[in-house]
């Protein structure tokens, strides 16, 4: 069985935790510079338009009474440490897709178990974290995901096995994971506006439209997905990364997400003293796809500039071609201590 959990509004709900006088309130977690970009929203400031990646000046003249705080990122990862025990007890296997999202495996005898293990998850990181998490349960990764979707904010949905293809069906292609904005273009021109449309397509018709990968595409469509979840195995570096609330395509939204997340690396880089020669950018694309790109430097460094201007060759480098972005994440790595130090006047 496998279960997708996702923290409602995770930043934003971080600084309504600790700072109660927030709730309630539109809030925008960003940065203070003219480069800044909306990290995240609370609800409150959703139906402003105030979204992720918007950059700042647009999200206060969209909300006039928005409240902008500054990201903790320490504090992010304190908690989504405390998130993620919860996760892993009594689990197989927990694959991160983020700070604050995660699929989850674990043996259920019965489906109705598997519904009580993620109410359990939820109502544990309630009480004992003060957050709230919304959840998906299907014998599917990609089901799981589109349900958690469904039920948020602050919701269970499950599609019991059987169900999925009936689940799906009605549903807009464009929820099926591989399906971007232009696909559903091409989509809707062949009068095709539906998973449950997808899933009948003939081969003949299918391999018209998309080759070869057309039959997998359909697979989904039709609810059958084999991808494991899969723990991850970190090795040691400093990144920082986040999901978008809404996929993001602009180049220059994306070039001003990478600066903030390159600052908080650069932060606790000098906090830990450490410097990097590897520097490396994470990329999900909408269909879940991973895209990773990394250069090195020729001296370790924890210096911002640097690191911005390497994980910007690295956003060229990926050749996204107007593909939309759901995570971008900054890394740094092959790290050496670099303890501050008095430089001698004779170098």
């Amino acid at each position: 069985m496998i279960a997708h959990f996702d923290l409602d509004a995770f930043y934003a709900a971080v600084a309504q935790l600790d700072d109660p006088s927030l709730r309630g309130r539109p809030i925008a977690v960003s940065g203070d510079h003219r480069r800044s970009v909306v990290l995240t929203a609370s609800y409150e400031a959703r139906p402003f338009g105030v979204r992720s990646a918007m950059p700042l000046y647009k999200a206060r003249q969209a909300c006039s009474e928005l409240v902008v705080v500054p990201p903790t990122f320490t504090r992010y990862r304190e908690l989504s440490r405390a998130c993620f025990a919860i996760f892993e007890s009594g689990s197989i296997a927990v694959e991160g897709l983020s700070l604050d999202e995660a699929f989850v495996e674990f043996d259920a005898e019965e489906f109705k178990e598997a519904v009580e293990y993620a109410r359990r998850m939820r109502e544990r990181i309630r009480t004992e974290i003060g957050l709230t998490a919304s959840a998906g349960v299907a014998m599917q990764k990609m089901v799981a995901k589109i349900a958690c979707d469904d039920g948020k904010p602050d919701g269970l949905k499950w599609v019991p096995p059987g169900t999925e293809a009936a689940y799906l069906a009605p549903l807009p292609v464009g929820r099926l994971w591989g399906v971007g904005p232009k696909t559903q273009q091409r989509l809707a021109a062949e009068r095709i506006e539906t998973i449950g449309q997808l899933a009948e397509l003939s081969d003949e018709r299918i391999l018209r439209l998309f080759g070869r990968w057309g039959r997998e595409l359909r697979e989904l469509a039709r609810g059958h997905d084999d991808r494991k979840v899969e723990s991850d195995r970190e090795t040691r570096s400093v990144s920082s990364e986040t999901t978008f609330e809404y996929d993001v395509a602009d180049p220059g939204d994306l070039r001003r997400t990478l600066h903030e997340l390159s600052a908080d690396v650069a932060q606790r880089l000098a906090a830990q003293q450490l410097r990097g020669t590897m520097i490396g950018i994470k990329i999900k694309r909408e269909d879940f796809t991973t895209v990773g790109r990394q250069t090195t430097v020729a001296e370790p460094t924890a210096d911002l500039e640097t690191i911005v201007a390497a994980a910007l060759l690295c956003l060229d480098r990926a050749d996204l071609e107007g593909r939309a972005v759901r995570l971008l994440g900054v890394r740094v790595a092959s790290l050496v201590e670099y303890p501050t130090s008095q430089l001698s006047i004779f170098g």
